[in-house]
């Protein structure tokens, strides 16, 4: 099949654009599934950090809500969807039209969640993370068991799956993120994504420093420990997913791939596997267009401190175009990825051989919002 079917596909950073779309056109795409893990942590607590919610007491409603609109089309934990707090959507609108129309299945791992959801579900019972300002993210035991379960999880999906989709919903994970970076010693100032226009990079390096110096650490001081870098600086969904990559990759009597959906959460993930020597052949990294484009971050250069061998490719589910205001956002700065939008969109268009685009995507995800404005 030529690459050049998936239109709405494209190779970020420095890649040269035939040679990287032939080989994610050669992602074995028989049975694929999508994974969402949910999580949370006390950091999107701190005010201005996120809008990942209609108000700080819902937030931690936020990624329950998500994971129960991908089964049902609505929430049961909340009345409505989750929204910024001017109404818009939460990504996981994109994540289900693009799975209902690639008939991709799914599942969720709930991860220290804060709410447990209404729907069947994978649990890690783990507990949810702590403000990170405290130099104390999680305990280690239970990073270690986030890490564990995840590899044992990883290791079925892998003898049963092609090619394995993780996203990921944890309100404030851009500043955790960053925190697990700068301890693995990756310079990632300035360079994470937010779910704002206006971008917080103060509040979240003031965060992380404060937590650096209520554990004791500087810069890089846990390159060679990312578990302990994860609980301090971290959350429940790190390890868990690196966890879950890892089970996959190194399966050696499979060739299952792994595309990580979502943009700065994904590269500490990147920078946890790559410190504990995980082989990153069969990995790429899959995100939106808005992720990608945007101008007070910086996805590609990031990854390329951690590997200048992992792909990243950004899908655009042409939301710029739509009637409805709402959706128009995601290109305005506002909320851009997240619950696995961009790598659940580019592995839809993967298996349908092109026939799923962004037009017909975004047909898709506006049934979707009209159905949810109608109730």
């Amino acid at each position: 099949m030529s690459p050049s079917v998936f239109q709405d596909i494209v190779p970020v950073g420095e890649l040269s654009s035939f040679q990287a779309m032939k080989e994610l056109a050669s992602f074995p795409m028989v049975n694929p599934v999508f994974v969402c893990v949910i999580s949370y942590t006390a950091t999107c607590e701190i005010p201005q950090i996120t809008f990942a919610g209609a108000n700080p007491l819902l937030l931690r409603f936020t990624s329950p809500a998500d994971a129960e609109f991908l089964y049902y089309g609505h929430c049961k934990c909340i009345d409505k969807v989750p929204v910024t707090p001017d109404g818009k959507p939460t990504p996981a609108i994109i994540t289900r039209a693009a799975l209902r129309l690639s008939g991709i299945p799914f599942f969720v791992v709930e991860a220290g969640s804060k709410i447990k959801p209404s729907i069947p579900h994978i649990s890690f019972n783990l507990p949810p993370g702590n403000n990170i300002r405290s130099g104390i993210g999680l305990n280690i035991g239970d990073v270690k068991k986030a890490y564990e379960y995840g590899v044992i999880l990883g290791s079925q999906l892998a003898r049963t799956n092609s090619t394995v989709i993780i996203g990921e919903s944890i309100p404030g994970g851009t500043t955790t993120a960053l925190g697990i970076l700068t301890a693995l010693g990756i310079d990632a100032k300035n360079k994470t994504s937010s779910s704002m226009p206006q971008n917080p990079h103060d509040l979240k390096n003031q965060i992380v420093l404060e937590g650096m110096k209520n554990a004791n650490i500087s810069f890089g001081g846990l390159q060679g420990d990312p578990l302990k870098a994860v609980s301090i600086l971290g959350d429940p969904m790190v390890p868990s997913v690196a966890g879950i990559v890892n089970g996959i990759l190194r399966l050696t009597s499979s060739n299952a791939h792994v595309i990580l959906a979502g943009g700065t959460q994904m590269a500490s993930v990147l920078a946890v596997l790559k410190s504990m020597d995980c082989p990153l052949e069969r990995i790429c990294i899959g995100t939106t267009a808005y992720v990608a484009e945007d101008r007070s971050s910086n996805l590609a250069k990031l990854v390329k401190t951690i590997s200048a061998d992992i792909r990243i490719y950004k899908s655009d589910p042409h939301l710029a175009y739509s009637s409805y205001p709402g959706l128009q956002a995601f290109a305005r700065g506002y909320v851009k990825e997240g619950v696995g939008a961009g790598g659940a969109s580019i592995a839809a268009m993967l298996k349908s051989g092109g026939q799923i685009n962004g037009d017909i995507l975004l047909r898709e995800v506006e049934q979707e919002y009209y159905a949810l404005s109608s109730k």
